[in-house]
């Protein structure tokens, strides 16, 4: 692709099915300027060569929270909100990338990718993205890329995921014929957070993000995670999902959030295991005078969480499949009540006079109530972030109204689940 064909190209009918597919029938003519702005960006950058466009969505959590890092089961989806980028090789050793969004220009030397103290940020995630693809036997080169995104930075959509996904998918298709694979894209993102920023992360945000559409993901065996779309129309259950961005982000937060797998783990060490899929919850029962020793109170709740969540999200599976969505939304809100009660991670214990997540779900829950129906939770990580809830399609709107009013403009997103996953896009 030339950036003088873009205009053209976006406009084509099978751009014009292709971008209701990715982002929904009302935001085709906003998501056209935005790949002709990622054309324009890379020509003026790099100069008028030709490039290839890439996208990478965010993703949306539906059950299964925080259960991925311990092996345990997530049902999630991608989501219109995207990186996209026009990318190119460019015959050396040295990946030069500039983000729109951030307003960064980054150049790694791919003959030295070894970590260094510094475990924040784009750049040490990139050396990360590279060094975990090319242990995994990938190949590597110099590459131009010009990126922006949408997706909600620190706020539990998965900004981080959803870009790694887009350097992997880059990285396939310009040096290796597409053939790496989405569970590789995923084990290197997540090399990347755990080797180079330290953070505890395990599978689904990458997964989520890589496969595309509504999926159910069983990480029991990690080496090869058993992953199974699930048919879903939001459109037939009546409901919107909407996530609501509460205002404080989760970046700063890893040590809270690392916390959490690592309190898991502590428990199934008490039983010579490594993580909680290796348990089972009668012996935590049975042994939970020991265990609270052991490992403490609030890993032992944890712990249950996790069991308890697995259950659901099979529950949550079975309820979908079945169209019996009644069901689905008591699961829904069972997951929330577990996640702010047992899992503990809607606030920070340090922080007590800082609940954005509680405030947010305080104040939908207050909605809901009023009005009879819809469910709500909290979503990803936690601490901060956002929350996520399914409302009746003719009260999404005063919903929006409502929640933007408490909490700031543009606070409630409407989201749209895409059937693709990190993909080069091909008008």
């Amino acid at each position: 692709m030339k950036t003088a064909n873009v205009a053209e190209a976006v406009k084509s009918e099978h751009a014009v099915a292709l971008f209701k597919q990715m982002y929904g029938e009302n935001r085709v003519e906003e998501n056209a300027a935005r790949y002709q702005l990622v054309a324009d960006g890379f020509a003026k950058e790099f100069g008028d060569k030709a490039f290839e466009f890439f996208s990478a969505p965010g993703r949306t959590e539906i059950g299964g929270n925080h259960t991925d890092h311990n092996h345990g089961k997530v049902l999630a989806g991608s989501v219109h909100l995207d990186c996209v980028a026009a990318a190119a090789p460019n015959g050396t050793h040295t990946v030069n990338l500039i983000s729109e969004t951030y307003n960064q220009h980054l150049v790694i030397d791919l003959d030295d990718l070894a970590p260094t103290e510094k475990t924040t940020g784009t750049e040490p995630l990139l050396k990360g993205i590279f060094a975990g693809l090319l242990e995994k036997g990938c190949k590597v080169e110099g590459f131009d890329a010009y990126v922006t995104s949408n997706v909600i930075g620190g706020a539990g959509v998965s900004s981080s995921a959803s870009f790694e996904m887009l350097v992997c998918v880059i990285v396939d298709h310009l040096f290796n014929e597409g053939k790496i694979g989405v569970v590789t894209y995923a084990k290197a993102g997540q090399y990347a957070e755990n080797k180079y920023w330290l953070k505890g992360s395990g599978l689904l945000d990458q997964l989520a993000c890589a496969v595309g559409g509504m999926i159910t993901i069983d990480f029991a065996d990690i080496e090869n995670p058993a992953i199974r779309e699930i048919k879903c129309d939001f459109d037939e259950m009546g409901h919107d999902l909407v996530i609501i961005n509460t205002g404080k982000g989760h970046a700063d937060l890893s040590a809270e959030y690392s916390a959490v797998p690592n309190e898991m783990k502590k428990v199934a060490e008490y039983f010579g295991k490594e993580v909680l899929e290796q348990c089972k919850e009668d012996d935590v029962i049975e042994n939970v005078k020991a265990i609270r020793e052991f490992a403490g109170d609030r890993a032992v709740l944890r712990a249950f969480h996790f069991f308890e969540e697995n259950k659901r999200v099979d529950a949550e599976v079975e309820a979908l499949e079945k169209k019996d969505f009644a069901t689905f939304f008591n699961k829904i809100t069972e997951s929330g009540d577990s996640s702010w009660k047992w899992l503990q991670n809607c606030y920070c214990n340090e922080t007590p006079d800082e609940q954005s997540i509680t405030v947010a779900l305080a104040l939908t829950k207050l909605y809901l109530d009023k009005i009879g129906r819809g469910v709500c939770r909290v979503h990803g990580g936690g601490f901060a972030g956002v929350i996520a809830a399914f409302l009746p399609k003719e009260e999404t709107e005063g919903f929006t109204k409502y929640i933007d009013k408490a909490l700031g403009e543009g606070s409630a997103y409407v989201m749209h689940i895409r059937p693709q996953g990190a993909v080069k896009v091909e008008f």
